[in-house]
């Protein structure tokens, strides 16, 4: 059995392959001080949950764009687990997607293992959008490799300085779409602004990135609220929300 990792700034997500099927998969909160051993706890009671034995995971990879969780994954594959992880860098995919930014280092793993997976299953030009804590938008060119992208403030960080800095707008739930653009209320508004509005930032971002492309490329969405806004969205063809997870097993099973 395989233990996938994607360590993000707001949500941890872990699955466990076997072979290429994904097993269990959870999403927890990131964890940025913990000691290995309280970690340790946590992941016996999530395997515990799905009756799934702990002792069957045999290999390990992690992406993490926290650097103090590290070192706490690290330790906990090392004495628990009895493994060394693999961890995803520029070098861990070089076989895979040659990077075409300035500077390979500086590109969040993440982007790069949704970039592998994506690939790996439409092999084509592409633009993948993950709704995180940041909105990342990634190029691919349909020879396969990753050209670079953008990134903006996410759906729920534009939100929350939202509600800080204007006391009289009230905090609302972000599950559903407005009725209409046009809010009639408060809340509809803001919820218009955010959904709405994110979505035209969207379909903005992927004409002007196809058109420098040069292609006509497929767009993926993933991330939390993937599917939130690709109901509202004119140019997001798929929701994939198991992509990061694909593309660890698929990098592993290069490795």
């Amino acid at each position: 059995m395989l233990l996938v990792i994607d360590v993000g700034n707001t949500n941890t997500v872990l699955g466990v392959f076997d072979k290429e099927t994904l097993v269990v998969d959870w999403r927890i909160s990131t964890i940025r001080k913990s000691t290995t051993d309280e970690f340790n706890i946590l992941a016996k009671a999530l395997f515990a949950d799905k009756n799934f034995d702990m002792s069957t995971i045999k290999r390990t990879i992690i992406s993490s764009v926290v650097p103090t969780a590290n070192s706490i994954l690290d330790t906990f594959c090392r004495d628990y687990l009895n493994q060394e992880p693999l961890w995803i860098n520029p070098d861990s995919v070089k076989k895979l997607m040659p990077i075409r930014y300035s500077n390979p280092a500086e590109v969040g793993a993440d982007r790069i293992v949704n970039a592998v997976a994506a690939f790996e299953r439409y092999h084509t030009s592409m633009i993948i959008i993950d709704f995180g804590t940041a909105t990342t938008f990634d190029a691919v060119s349909d020879k396969g490799e990753y050209l670079g992208g953008a990134i903006t403030p996410g759906v729920m960080i534009s939100a929350e300085a939202l509600f800080q800095r204007a006391s009289k707008l009230p905090r609302v739930e972000i599950f559903r779409a407005p009725p209409t653009v046009i809010g009639n209320n408060t809340i509809d508004s803001i919820k218009s602004g955010l959904i709405f509005g994110n979505a035209a930032l969207v379909d903005g971002m992927v004409k002007r990135m196809a058109k420098e492309m040069g292609t006509v490329p497929k767009v993926i969405a993933t991330g939390g609220l993937a599917v939130l806004i690709a109901d509202v969205s004119e140019t997001i063809e798929t929701v994939d929300n198991t992509l990061t997870l694909e593309g660890l097993r698929i990098i592993a099973d290069q490795a």
